[in-house]
């Protein structure tokens, strides 16, 4: 699974032979919006549990998405909603008729659950308070009326779970917090009997459940800091379902392991009744479900609750089968469409699933697979006008730091020139614990048709490559290993004679914006500018602005980036905003008013000392935009100031920047 390092001669190789055509004239530059999902495509399908309608967004004129449904098997579709610009993901619930999503206002992260009644055209918000998070979306077939849902009502620190009916609209909280919950889990009929805790002052993760609502809760699991395997505080990743029984539970953690698993443990006796799936080099793959946390790839029959397959991912994301008949629907799966395909939608029968295709150079496809017939059919592709040819491919490598570790990373080289002496753009995942990973990237292909290859780097400290990887990050942030990781990456890319040393940018966002400003202070000679998106400039002054709801996993932040709250040398010596003199690339930043993790200020102090010392900065501010999912205007207005940004500095391509209707971008 493991891919070597590959040298120059092997990258021209590869690159004859894989549809990368070095003496071809590059494609034709082509409009920011052709990268993304094309004005009347659909995206996101949903088929509703009893197997007879399908739920999709839309995007029609102007950009807006719309959430439309259509019976299975017929043409005719009906719009639902009316704007719904900020889904990002939506479910059905099992009454059949109601449709779920996750909202917040202008970008405050304050989520509301709203409920689609396709029949009425309306939409009902079931959480309508105020300064209020929703998260933690529970939903059950035992239970199609009503759903169960986190709340910080109670107290901005803490969720207590609450039940609403789909039918009421009622609200009653179920549970009440005791104050270092981070999720809770239901069995098959809806009752509350798992919870995953953090003790805020070590960051121990506790594994907590019942025998029954009436039952006393007890620790069933403590994993010390740094021993799960994943990160602390999601609990979402950890306890996954009960087996139809309730006498089980699936966790997902790494059992006497480096990487992630599959477990079924004894609720009794927290005894490991059966590793499920593990594999010694890879970890499970992780997705974001519609409360946009991280899912772990476990296909589960829908009724049984039997686990059918699980997804691995290291560098491309694979599935194990577990049972012969899911293994007979993999195989057709597998010749149907290129790229690797997910199962992202299916009936309570298991009669139909929604397969969507994931590839690195296409931006791929939606199939309604049949279980019966076995036959897979085309339900859209999210781009059908768009040759794919233009596109480039993303090139897994594995580059060595200067210690020897080894750094999983992704290389897309731009079509039809040679990959030789190119402007370089190192583009830097956020979390910082989040990991970048292999398929379709509209940002990465919209940067290669202006002519740069794209680097992105999975710095020690990224989730997904085990254990020990995600521990080596500890307190390395700055001037220590994560940055060198990125640093290295760089000079590899131009000892390779790919990049132009002269002509290397460093973008990211959230940690990655803060890595932009770590590039440009701690190592200033390796790049010429750098564009930093609502990153941290101060450590100190971030962590002391998190967001309430953030209070219980404030330890954990500490323990992993360092004390920065009471060692002030310390503090001074990772943070950019102490380092500023020694900036000599330009920088554009980039900043929504209310983003709620990363606190505006972080950008505010940064440029006003710039300025005072009398360097240059280009600074934008969107004041109807949070941490992230720029609205559409927004998005695009943001693009063409950083293609016209990395064009002046790099010598790329660009489609000129121009005002867009709806747009609160403004220079500050």
């Amino acid at each position: 699974m493991f891919y070597k390092q590959r040298s120059l001669l092997l990258l021209l190789f590869f690159s004859l032979f894989s549809g990368f055509r070095i003496f071809a004239e590059p494609p034709k530059l082509l409009p920011r919006e052709y990268f993304f999902v094309e004005e009347s495509e659909k995206l996101g399908f949903q088929i509703s549990p009893d197997g007879k309608k399908l739920a999709y967004l839309k995007k029609l004129e102007g950009g807006n998405r719309f959430l439309c449904i259509k019976k299975v098997g017929q043409d005719e579709e009906k719009i639902v909603t009316d704007k719904t610009e900020g889904i990002q993901k939506f479910i059905w619930a099992f009454d059949n008729k109601h449709l779920l999503y996750l909202n917040d206002k202008n970008g405050d992260e304050n989520f509301h659950v709203y409920a689609i009644d396709p029949d009425k055209k309306s939409t009902l918000d079931l959480t309508p308070f105020d300064g209020v998070k929703a998260q933690n979306l529970l939903v059950r077939r035992k239970a199609p009326d009503e759903i169960l849902v986190g709340l910080n009502l109670r107290d901005k620190r803490v969720f207590d779970l609450h039940r609403i009916s789909l039918q009421t609209c009622d609200v009653v909280k179920v549970e009440e917090n005791p104050g270092d919950v981070r999720w809770w889990l239901a069995d098959n009929d809806l009752a509350i009997r798992a919870a995953v805790a953090m003790n805020p002052e070590n960051a121990a993760t506790t594994l907590r459940v019942r025998s029954g609502v009436d039952e006393p809760w007890r620790d069933l699991i403590v994993w010390p800091f740094g021993e799960t395997g994943l990160l602390e505080g999601y609990g979402s990743e950890i306890a996954i379902a009960f087996t139809e029984d309730g006498k089980g539970l699936y966790v997902q953690t790494a059992f006497d392991s480096n990487t992630t698993r599959i477990a079924e443990i004894e609720v009794e006796t927290g005894k490991v009744k059966e590793i499920v799936a593990s594999d010694p080099e890879a970890c499970i793959w992780n997705a974001l479900d519609i409360t946009l946390y991280s899912r772990p790839k476990v296909l589960f029959h829908p009724r049984s609750l039997k686990v059918q397959a699980v997804g691995f991912n290291y560098l491309i994301p694979e599935w194990r089968a577990l049972d012969d008949d899911i293994k007979e629907a993999f195989q057709t799966l597998g010749q149907t469409h290129a790229g690797v395909f997910d199962i992202v939608s299916r009936d309570v029968d298991d009669k139909k699933w929604i397969v969507e295709y994931h590839d690195d150079n296409s931006p791929g496809a939606y199939y309604l697979y049949d279980r019966g017939s076995k036959k897979a059919e085309p339900l859209c592709r999210t781009m059908t006008q768009l040759d794919e040819k233009i596109f480039a491919e993303k090139k897994p490598v594995i580059i060595k730091a200067r210690d020897g570790m080894k750094i999983p990373c992704y290389l897309t080289l731009p079509v039809g020139v040679r990959p030789l002496n190119l402007p370089l753009v190192m583009y830097i995942h956020g979390g910082p614990w989040a990991r970048d990973d292999w398929g379709y990237d509209a940002c990465v292909q919209l940067l290669a048709n202006r002519g740069y290859a794209v680097l992105q780097v999975n710095f020690r400290g990224s989730a997904g490559f085990g254990k020990e990887f995600l521990n080596a990050g500890i307190g390395q942030l700055g001037v220590g290993s994560m940055q060198h990781d990125i640093t290295d990456a760089v000079r590899w890319a131009i000892d390779e004679g790919i990049a132009d040393p002269k002509r290397v940018a460093i973008w990211g966002v959230s940690y990655g914006g803060y890595a932009t400003l770590a590039g440009l202070t701690f190592t200033p000679d390796l790049y010429a500018c750098g564009i930093d998106e609502v990153g941290m400039s101060n450590l100190k002054t971030f962590v002391e602005s998190f967001p309430e709801w953030w209070a219980p996993i404030k330890r954990r932040w500490i323990l992993r980036l360092g004390n920065v709250l009471e060692d002030e040398d310390f503090n001074k010596k990772i943070s950019p905003y102490f380092h500023i003199n020694k900036i000599r690339g330009k920088l554009m930043i980039i900043h929504g008013v209310n983003d709620p993790r990363v606190s505006i200020d972080e950008s505010n102090r940064i440029v006003e000392a710039m300025r005072k010392n009398g360097r240059e900065v280009i600074y934008v501010v969107y004041r109807d935009e949070g941490h992230g999912g720029f609205t559409y205007a927004n998005f695009y207005d943001m693009l063409g100031r950083i293609e016209e940004f990395l064009a002046e500095h790099l010598g790329g391509r660009y489609q000129p920047w121009n005002k867009i209707d709806g747009c609160t971008g403004k220079l500050r």
